[in-house]
């Protein structure tokens, strides 16, 4: 009987314990589909649970770093929900393909739509909203969007607090997304200037052979015609002899 109920104690423990770290895990974050590589372009998802039991999220914000703006942002459609994508000017200019960009996306809010009983994130659910984004900096290792989250029953959850090195998790952390390395090095400009080089080698080598085969024909044109007047000047002394003889 007691060995009946210390099982039972630890197993209600060990279940108290996993749903406390799923708790604790569950935050709105952000995942590139395939990599974000610096300078490129990316489809990143942000991922949003649904962590009340007794509500449903009908609202996400999602703001964009000003410190390193994005000129492209293009959200996928998700079925059940209302885009919007708020724009604003930025205190210096930047450029992109070549052109100035005097404002880049500042945030994007998706709003639930549908039915009261129906909409939005579900308890127990979760959603994605996908979007693409560029062109990414070269001069940062990521990238930190702050989310709001609202519930149909008014509570309002700001993932806005930053991870500071060394530090542990902050209770309600904004969505990060890691950059990697530039797609160029050796597949971009490296490979490029290997290619040109082998061009150019190739180039010449075609140039010489063209050279070599000039070369080759206007000697052999030339032997052809001494050897012309050769024979000419052979059957011209030829006939003079025989005439000579003749007299």
């Amino acid at each position: 009987m007691n060995v009946s109920r210390i099982a039972l104690a630890g197993g209600v423990a060990a279940s108290t314990v996993l749903i406390l770290a799923g708790t604790a895990s569950a935050h709105v974050s952000v995942q590139p589909q395939g990599e974000a590589a610096k300078g490129g372009y990316a489809t990143v998802n942000f991922k949003v649970p649904n962590e009340r039991d007794d509500a449903a999220t009908t609202k996400v914000e999602v703001n964009f770093p000003t410190d390193h703006p994005l000129a492209s942002v293009q959200p996928q459609a998700v079925p059940g929900w209302d885009i919007e994508v708020t724009r604003s000017k930025l205190a210096k200019p930047m450029e992109m393909h070549g052109q100035k960009i005097n404002e880049a996306v500042s945030k994007v809010t998706w709003t639930a739509t549908g039915d009261k009983g129906e909409r939005g994130i579900r308890p127990g659910r979760f959603q994605q909203f996908p979007l693409s984004i560029g062109q990414l900096p070269e001069d940062t290792d990521q990238l930190v969007f702050k989310a709001i989250q609202t519930y149909d029953d008014k509570e309002v959850v700001r993932w806005i607090e930053e991870q500071k090195k060394g530090a542990e998790e902050p209770e309600s952390p904004a969505p990060v997304l890691a950059l990697t390395a530039p797609a160029t090095g050796e597949h971009g400009a490296a490979a490029d200037d290997k290619g040109a080089d082998a061009g150019a080698k190739t180039a010449d080598k075609e140039t010489t052979a063209a050279s070599d085969a000039s070369d080759s024909d206007t000697t052999a044109r030339v032997l052809g015609i001494v050897g012309i007047v050769i024979g000419v000047a052979g059957v011209a002394f030829g006939v003079l002899a025989g005439r000579r003889r003749a007299a």
